[in-house]
């Protein structure tokens, strides 16, 4: 650990170099670097592959399984579903995402009554 008159020099060092720097204001514009790194960030779009993989994102028609299961990591209820009965319920354009998490809040057991904390918290399998 640095002593402090170590720590002293260093920041003086530090603030010659370099002017500080000016933070933004709540109605001030965010800088383009970010807006970049926040669309270049793979979680930005919904139909990238790693969430396609996946399944959640896939319409119930493209689905190649038999059985839908999805379960809650919060209370740890599972439900299953065969894939004929979701599209007869949702349609075939259904996504499986929204028609997992519609049928986990169906019988949800865990309501407090605040909107942030309701609900099921889904685990497509």
């Amino acid at each position: 650990m640095p002593t402090r008159a170590q720590m002293e020099k260093m920041a003086a060092a530090v603030g010659r170099k370099m002017p500080p720097a000016r933070g933004l204001a709540p109605n001030d514009d965010l800088p383009p670097e970010y807006w970049q790194a926040l669309l270049a960030d793979a979680r930005a779009d919904e139909a990238n592959p790693v969430a396609r993989a996946s399944g959640r994102a896939l319409r119930l028609n493209e689905i190649p399984k038999h059985l839908l299961r999805v379960s809650c990591r919060r209370c740890g209820r599972t439900v299953e579903i065969q894939k004929a009965d979701a599209v007869r319920l949702y349609g075939q354009i259904a996504i499986w995402r929204d028609v997992g998490q519609r049928l986990l809040d169906n019988t949800c057991t865990i309501r407090t009554g605040r909107h942030e904390e309701d609900g099921c918290w889904p685990s497509f399998e």
